[in-house]
């Protein structure tokens, strides 16, 4: 794997940890701590943060240092040599990749951890008519994730399925365009993560949008959920987490972090991830 990129590259990142942010492997010694980099997909932001926690109070000398965005933009900075050990992706795809086509997953690390669900939201206070996915083009303005995100690649699948849009093999591939023509031409604000249609939605700057219900924890005083989107529309919105090929972590760093691994997938990380509207992949 090609020669990983700095940290000044890093500090460009949405990066979030609880022991601070932007920290080198150098400064992490000095501290008497091993770090452990995970990119995790923008929806699991909140709920990783407590995993964290709590991980810690048995591991404190492991700092975990996260990185989160859409899971596409990851995948591709992982593939660029960005500085990874950990991947925890919101859909399937992108781990596909990395693990089939750049063989950069370490063998035997991969598995589900949790299942999501999209839900179309709209603000507290609207009035729209728009009552779920049938009726998605009665909105104004629709704030939608682009293909490349899972989210909107799980939409776009959806609208197909109830025969809003024209299947295709992959619903990825579908624009944005492509899906306001097939919905009578109304506006679409393209979002490049959930965390950013929660915002637009919340902010009134779209009257309605489609994120994960994990995303609107927190946020019940502000968002009304006008439709649980099924898993029969959209398939199953499985998380993969899997560690990633790390040619310049050290021993410590690559035992810490099938540490965090296996905490992940544990009952207690479970515990956490049902608070915050996941379901758990058993």
């Amino acid at each position: 794997m090609k020669k990983r990129v700095l940290a000044v590259l890093m500090a460009a990142m949405m990066v979030f940890s609880l022991a601070g942010c932007g920290s080198t492997k150098k400064e992490s010694k000095s501290e008497g701590k091993t770090i452990v980099h995970v990119f995790i997909a923008a929806s699991l932001n909140t709920a990783m943060t407590e995993v964290a926690k709590k991980f810690n109070e048995k591991n404190p000398n492991i700092k975990i240092l996260y990185s989160a965005d859409s899971s596409g933009k990851l995948m591709e900075q992982i593939e660029e040599g960005f500085n990874c050990d950990i991947f925890f992706s919101a859909a399937q795809k992108q781990m596909d990749q990395l693990e089939k086509k750049d063989k950069l997953v370490e063998k035997g690390t991969r598995a589900n951890i949790v299942n999501n669900q999209v839900v179309v939201i709209t603000r507290k206070d609207s009035n729209t008519q728009v009552t779920g996915l049938a009726n998605l083009e009665d909105a104004k303005s629709i704030a939608l994730a682009d293909g490349s995100v899972p989210v909107g690649k799980y939409t776009r699948q959806a609208l197909m399925n109830i025969g809003k849009l024209t299947p295709v093999k992959d619903p990825s591939t579908v624009t944005t365009e492509q899906v306001s023509k097939a919905l009578g031409g109304v506006e679409i604000s393209e979002q490049g993560n959930v965390s950013q249609v929660l915002t637009a939605v919340k902010e009134g700057k779209c009257e309605v949008g489609t994120t994960y219900y994990s995303d609107t924890y927190g946020f019940e005083k502000d968002i009304k959920i006008l439709q649980k989107v099924n898993y029969d529309a959209t398939g199953n919105v499985i998380y993969p987490a899997a560690r990633i090929k790390n040619d310049e972590a050290s021993k410590a760093e690559n035992k810490a972090a099938d540490k965090f691994m296996e905490f992940i997938k544990s009952k207690e990380a479970k515990k956490i991830f049902k608070k915050y509207y996941f379901d758990t992949v058993k």
